[in-house]
Order: structure tokens, then C-alpha cells, then sequence
């Protein structure tokens, strides 16, 4: 019998649940395996990226999986080149080929490319195909409170903000303009890159009292917080531990202690566009 996580309810209807495979940097072959163990274990959520170059492995270990195409939601995102509203239908045509589907789930602009300022139109694209059903939710990622202004003065909002969020990196005013309109936040490079926070005493004491590893703390945190997350694994052990957090609670001073790890240090991605 495998956990399912539980899911986060999009302001447009769909259901997504809190915890996604991450599949950057694998490539195909890594990808498909990753992702079938991952759906093994109780796994329904898959991100990938059309900059990840792994969307055939999703498709892939989608297809071993056996699971009905309607059990498994899938987030990819297109990149600068197709910022145009017909852009964004080619964008799409093309990672559904991939992916080997007709429908995808949640769809991101990956990146707001501010100095091409055509993520409006790809905001509008992804509107066009949501409402013709061929997606079922629209979002964003690396969106600032400033890209995300414009967008929702043009008159739509993201339902997803995908960003860089650990508990070094807590990003707490982007995290507020996404409340503030009902965007769900999601965080890539949840348990950061290199994790030394994994054994500062904050989440080290959590994981004493609750029986739980750093990992699943961080986790928690995450989801606790009411945001999704996206750990990447292709290790089926630890894919099933990182499943593995929710039958426990933080309390607020453990909640609080995490947060307070925060160390104003620079965000890993600004010159880093090709990954996440």
C-alpha cells in the first residue's frame, strides 16, 4: 500500500500534489528509471522542463509505471524562444510529442527573460490553451513580485510560481506577492545545493525529536508552510523517504527556528537560466 501525498487545490480547479519528482540534471535514460520508482513508491507528480532535455524519459518511465495518464501529474516548462501566444502553442505541441500525451498538467514560462519583456504574451499564451483544455493550470517560474505585477495587471494570474526556496533562501516577500493572489509557490532545489543546512541544530533537533532524517524535516517545512516542492532524487530509497512526511507535524517554534536559518545569501540562479 503506498502513501500518496496529499494535493494542493490550483486556483483554477486542478489538483496538484504537494510533492513532485524533480528530474534535473538526469538525463533520459536516469530520468525513466528515476521516474518509474518514483510512481512506485506513491509518487503522482513529475516536473520536468523542456531546457532539462529529459522530457522522453518522463515518458518513459511513465509508460513502465503502468498508471493511467489521468493518475500522474505532469509540470514542464518552455523556454525564451517561444514567448509569443503562437510561440507558446508550438511549445507546447512539441513537449507533448515528448512526453507522448495530449494534456499537460500544469505548464510554466520557465523564465521571466526580462530583457526580451515577452513574457506577457507567454502568460497569454498559456491562457489560450488553458482555456481550451489542452492544460489544465497555468504558472510561472523565477517570476519576481515585479514580473508577477505585470502579468496579473494584464489580467491573469499564475496559479504556480516554481522558485529557488530552502530554508537559506526563504524569499519572503516573492513568497508573500504569491499569497497575496492565490498563486501557489513551488519550491525546485528544495533541500538547497550541497545542503549544509541539513545539519544546523534547527532541523538536526527536529529530526532527534520526530524520529525523521534532516531531509524529511526540510521537507515538511515545506509543506507545512502550505508550498509544494520538488526534491530531486533518483535513488528509490530515498525517493520513498522524501515521500515519507506526512504523518508528522512541526511545531511553530520548530517552524520558526528553520526559518530563521535564513542567511540573506545571493540566490544560486540568477546567471544559472539553463538549469532551473
Amino acid at each position: 500500500m503506498v502513501t500518496l501525498a496529499p494535493t494542493i487545490q490550483l486556483s483554477g480547479g486542478a489538483a496538484m500534489p504537494a510533492l513532485a519528482l524533480g528530474t534535473w540534471p538526469m538525463n533520459d535514460a536516469e530520468t525513466a528509471n528515476a521516474v518509474e520508482s518514483a510512481l512506485a513508491a506513491g509518487y503522482r507528480h513529475i516536473d520536468t522542463a523542456e531546457n532539462y532535455g529529459n522530457e522522453r524519459g518522463v515518458a518513459e518511465g511513465i509508460r513502465r509505471s503502468g498508471l493511467p495518464r489521468d493518475e500522474v501529474f505532469i509540470t514542464t516548462k518552455f523556454n525564451r524562444a517561444w514567448h509569443s501566444v503562437d510561440g507558446v502553442r508550438a511549445a507546447f505541441e512539441a513537449s507533448c510529442q515528448r512526453l507522448g500525451v495530449d494534456t499537460i498538467d500544469l505548464f510554466l514560462v520557465h523564465w521571466p527573460n526580462p530583457d526580451q519583456d515577452r513574457y506577457i504574451e507567454a502568460v497569454r499564451g498559456l491562457a489560450e490553451l488553458r482555456q481550451e483544455g489542452l492544460i489544465r493550470a497555468l504558472g510561472v517560474s523565477n517570476f519576481k513580485p515585479t514580473h508577477l505585477a505585470r502579468v496579473i495587471d494584464a489580467g491573469i494570474v499564475p496559479e504556480v510560481n516554481q522558485i529557488q526556496l530552502d530554508p537559506e533562501h526563504t524569499q519572503p516577500e516573492l513568497q508573500e506577492a504569491n499569497r497575496a493572489h492565490g498563486i501557489v509557490t513551488t519550491a525546485y532545489t528544495p533541500l538547497g545545493r550541497g545542503g549544509a543546512f541539513l545539519s544546523a541544530p534547527a532541523i538536526a533537533d527536529a529530526a532527534a525529536a520526530h524520529g525523521k532524517t534532516p531531509a524529511q524535516i526540510t521537507l515538511r517545512w515545506h509543506v507545512q508552510q502550505g508550498n509544494a516542492a520538488a526534491p530531486k532524487s533518483a535513488n528509490p530509497a530515498r525517493q520513498r523517504e522524501n515521500l515519507d512526511i506526512f504523518d508528522f507535524a512541526l511545531t511553530p517554534s520548530e517552524m520558526a527556528a528553520i526559518t530563521a536559518l535564513d542567511t540573506g545569501a545571493p540566490l544560486h540562479h540568477d546567471a544559472d537560466e539553463f538549469g532551473h
